[in-house]
């Protein structure tokens, strides 16, 4: 099947043998992006977490074909190593990465959090990010990252 996708601001053709084929794979093998990891394949760490239309999806799970119109938006669509994204920029003043595996996924559900709730709790960021998995434990700078940006802190 021929599959258009929007992503990062682009359109895009692909080749799609199976329209059940999970997005995170058209991203990484065909569009090369590498800021959605896999790491379980069964939406339960976070690590390949991406936003359509907004909304944060777990890309290991979620089908090419489900994709239709949503605009995708991957950790390489939020900023780059030139011009980060503030909350990118917030993790990197906390130094909230160890192994770094997570941080895609951390990074993209706490988007999806700010963007709905810009003056988050703590608690709330907690909550939020439960479900992603980080296996080096850096929990807490990782909380203080997404607090540093709600904060209005940009460095």
């Amino acid at each position: 099947m021929k599959a258009t996708l929007t992503v990062n601001g682009k359109t895009v053709g692909l080749d799609v043998d199976d329209p059940a084929m999970p997005l995170l794979y058209a991203l990484r093998d065909d569009l090369a992006l590498r800021g959605p990891r896999f790491g379980c394949g069964l939406a339960q760490c976070g690590a390949c977490t991406v936003h359509i239309d907004g909304r944060a999806v777990r890309s290991c799970v979620y089908p090419v074909s489900s994709v239709g119109t949503g605009k995708v938006t991957t950790l390489e669509g939020l900023g780059s190593t030139q011009h980060a994204h503030p909350l990118q920029q917030a993790f990197i003043a906390e130094q909230a990465a160890q192994c770094g595996y997570c941080i895609n996924g951390m990074i993209m559900q706490a988007k999806a959090l700010l963007d709905a709730n810009p003056h988050p709790t703590e608690s709330q960021i907690k909550d939020a990010l439960a479900a992603n998995l980080c296996r080096c434990g850096t929990h807490l700078r990782i909380v203080r990252a997404v607090q540093r940006f709600a904060n209005g802190a940009r460095s």
